[in-house]
Parts: C-alpha cells; structure tokens; sequence
C-alpha cells in the first residue's frame, strides 16, 4: 500500500474485522489498532520523511493471537532501540499495547512485528 497516512484506517479497519472475528475485546481491538497505526504514522513520517514509498502489511489471526507485520523499504531504523532525549512516548505506547514486538532488518526492508494474545 503507498505510505500516506490517509490509507492507514483502511488497515486498521481491516484488523479491527479479524480481531473481532476472534473474539478480543472492544478495548483490546482499540489499543491494538492504535498502536498498528502509531506504526505506520512512524514510517510515513520518520521513515519515508514525506517522500512516496509502500508499507506492507501482512495480518494474521488465531483464537490466541492476532500478529501484524508492518514492513517498509524506508532507511534501516530499529524503533525499539532507546531514543535519544526524552525517547519515544508513541512507540513506548506500542510496546505497551501489544504484547510482543520484534524488529529486523531482512532483504533491504525493515519489518516490525505486533503481536496481541488473546486474553479470555
């Protein structure tokens, strides 16, 4: 999908449908999808700096765990390592929301992994 911020409800729409078809809460839909879309404001803004770009988006659901995996072929940067200054408050939200999160660098694309648990 092109990296403008515009496209980015269309995802989050889209998980909000697979994670409520595996039954996570209203409020673990929200937080999730927040922080899904803090991700990709991420890229849009710090990664590509206004310039085009794509975002891919590849989502996958259980009833344990929804996991999203957001990739990009903007400049390597690995958001999960501490920011200078005051650090990062949106990714410390990511990190908060979901429950596991990975980053790597593979093949000249940057991949972050959210992953959610489902909660009974």
């Amino acid at each position: 999908m092109p990296a403008k911020t515009e496209e980015i409800f269309r995802v989050t729409d889209d998980l909000a449908e697979v994670m409520a078809a595996q039954e996570f809460s209203p409020a673990a839909i929200r937080e999730f999808s927040c922080a899904v879309k803090e991700s990709m404001e991420n890229i849009v803004r710090h990664g590509y700096r206004g310039r085009p770009g794509e975002i891919g988006i590849r989502c996958t659901g259980t009833p344990e765990k929804v996991t999203v995996e957001i990739s990009d072929t903007a400049p390597p940067y690995n958001p999960l390592q501490p920011a200078k200054k005051d650090g990062d408050p949106g990714m410390a939200f990511v990190r908060q929301a979901a429950d596991i999160v990975t980053y790597r660098h593979q093949n000249h694309r940057n991949i972050l992994t959210l992953t959610k648990i489902h909660r009974a």
